[in-house]
């Protein structure tokens, strides 16, 4: 009985309890809905900042040449390998020439021919021209005698254009090397057919070398005003070092996919060690200081494909979309569009976003914790 006396008081004394924390709840909250959020702003100016970036890029050979045959026929034999380092010169691959080989008799054949036939109608304008001066045979005889010798002549000297085509058509047989370099990849082999403009293998020199990198688009006015740009290349000892490439490229269309223009840096001769054609390499721009509008990254709202920010106006805040420019990391991040120099704009885009939210006073002050 003593004990059911104690629970039912212990029972009463909780239930008070919890009535009491459930006023002073109800008492807060009320509290919080009258009591505005205040949320710092930040002005929005110009500063002066650097457009310092880095982009990934490719070592690319200056001299790359993809081998094709000039000539039909089935290839013979192929003498190099991918990989394997040739001379100026040095024989490639050879295409079976017996086809070609008829046809150089065949045009040596056809000027004999000729020459044969010239020669018969030079006896033939001579006698016909001093029978002429002997007033045997009339003049229209004698010009007709000279014109088989100019039609001989002619057909003397287009054999002879056969014949020289016919031997061009011949060393087009034997696929030599343009100059010295290494053999990136092949794409035939012996007993295939071999066929004018069809890509047989590709070569390139290990020098000069250059870096590709593409820049996109909205950063391509920084990069193109920065006043140095540096290539991080690995040297011989495995470490990493800045060289300065000796002249750039800049192509004047951008490519229409991936928006970006390509840059070609020419590295310098003395710093090739340890790079090869398809190495990545890192690209650093860096520009000039110059005054931009500024914001930092924590005041942008994003929000799917939404770039806005809460910009002050009235009694509270106005979304606001805008255009960015490039971000400069800690620095910020320029505005392009959408705002103006000397608007407030509030640091915490989240906050801002709250019913009843208000600019703190101080402006810049930290965010307000207090309900």
């Amino acid at each position: 009985m003593l004990i059911n006396e104690r629970f039912s008081k212990l029972r009463h004394t909780a239930w008070a309890a919890l009535l009491l924390l459930g006023s002073i709840g109800a008492s807060a909250t009320a509290s919080a809905a009258a009591t505005p959020v205040e949320v710092p702003t930040i002005q929005l100016g110009d500063q002066s900042v650097a457009a310092n970036f880095e982009l990934d890029g490719v070592i690319e050979a200056v001299k790359q040449s993809v081998i094709s045959a000039q000539i039909a026929g089935r290839i013979a034999s192929l003498d190099v390998k991918a990989g394997e380092r040739v001379r100026q010169g040095q024989l490639l691959l050879t295409i079976d020439d017996r086809e070609v080989v008829a046809g150089v008799q065949r045009a040596q054949a056809q000027l004999a021919q000729a020459e044969a036939e010239l020669r018969n109608a030079r006896v033939n304008l001579d006698r016909t021209r001093q029978l002429q001066s002997e007033g045997f045979v009339s003049k229209a005889a004698l010009d007709t005698a000279d014109t088989q010798y100019k039609a001989a002549l002619g057909g003397r000297d287009q054999a002879s254009a056969a014949v020289r085509q016919a031997g061009l058509a011949k060393e087009y047989s034997r696929v030599t090397a343009p100059y010295d370099g290494y053999v990136s990849e092949t794409m035939a082999q012996a007993g295939d057919l071999a066929a004018p403009g069809r890509p047989l293998l590709v070569l390139y020199s290990p020098a000069p070398l250059r870096a590709v990198v593409h820049v996109p688009v909205t950063q391509s006015a920084a990069a193109t005003d920065g006043g140095k740009v540096e290539v991080l290349v690995p040297d011989a000892q495995g470490t990493a070092r800045w060289i300065t490439p000796t002249d750039r490229q800049i192509l004047s269309a951008a490519d229409p996919v991936a928006q970006t223009i390509d840059w070609r840096l020419d590295l310098p001769t003395g710093e090739l060690q340890g790079l090869v054609p398809g190495q990545q390499v890192r690209v650093r721009f860096t520009g000039d200081a110059a005054k931009r509008p500024m914001l930092p990254d924590s005041a942008i709202l994003h929000r799917g494909e939404l770039t806005a920010v809460y910009v002050v106006g009235g009694s509270g805040f106005v979304l606001k979309v805008v255009r960015l420019g490039q971000s400069f990391g800690a620095e910020g991040v320029e505005v392009l569009a959408g705002i103006a120099p000397g608007d407030r704009v509030a640091i915490d885009p989240i906050r801002a976003g709250l019913a009843g939210a208000r600019p703190a006073a101080s402006g810049a002050a930290p965010v307000s914790t207090k309900r």
